[in-house]
């Protein structure tokens, strides 16, 4: 399997010095390209700013922001038989990033926002994507009902989604837990464990349900 995995935050410029960005540390990303590069797959890892090593073995593309995560999904998605989209891209940035350095004069700050490119809402319909799609879902509420319309909108065959409101799991953390949810209405739990042994059972998951021969 040609697989394709998007991993850490994006980050969107304010001025120079600063940017809107989220707690995503990209070791989920990141464990799902090694245990993917483990069980003998082809990897491509499109990944944010992180500080985590890169992964032997396995091709990296760098990104910064949302527009640069879609523009290199949209390169290399092309003769991928699956994609795993488990970055937290910011879904703002300033319609307009100061050239300089903003001076802290004012008591308040005004900054207008745009919305970013639907890096996953377009693999489907801008990109035609046809392979087996793979999405995240960080909820702190209504996780499954989330997840299922997610699942729905974005044209994915599985959404995994989590409980960020819960502390010890999910965003910074070395720890999730998660709930595959599938088309149908099924929803499949998954225990707390590292990030690390939750991606060997996520890869798993996706090579059976991705087989041409995986039941409907």
């Amino acid at each position: 399997m040609r697989l394709l995995i998007t991993a850490g935050p994006t980050r969107e410029p304010i001025d120079p010095v600063r940017f809107l960005s989220n707690r995503s540390s990209g070791r989920m990303g990141y464990a799902l390209a090694e245990a993917a590069h483990a069980a003998g797959h082809e990897v491509i890892l499109i990944s944010g700013p992180v500080t985590i090593s890169p992964p032997s073995g396995i091709q990296i593309i760098r990104v910064e922001t949302a527009r640069e995560m879609y523009d290199a999904v949209r390169t290399h998605l092309p003769g991928c038989t699956a994609a795993i989209f488990s970055a937290a891209v910011a879904d703002y940035r300033p319609a307009h990033a100061a050239t300089q350095k903003i001076k802290k004069s004012a008591t308040t700050l005004t900054l207008e926002l745009e919305r970013t490119e639907d890096i996953l809402g377009s693999v489907r319909s801008t990109f035609g994507f046809q392979g087996f799609l793979v999405g995240f879902a960080a909820e702190t509420e209504n996780l499954i009902p989330h997840a299922q319309d997610k699942l729905r909108r974005k044209g994915c065959d599985l959404i995994i989604a989590n409980d960020v409101s819960q502390s010890g799991i999910g965003f910074d953390s070395l720890e999730n837990e998660v709930t595959l949810c599938l088309p149908g209405g099924h929803s499949i739990p998954l225990p707390r464990q590292s990030k690390t042994a939750l991606a060997r059972e996520l890869i798993a998951h996706i090579s059976r349900l991705s087989s041409p021969h995986a039941p409907q």
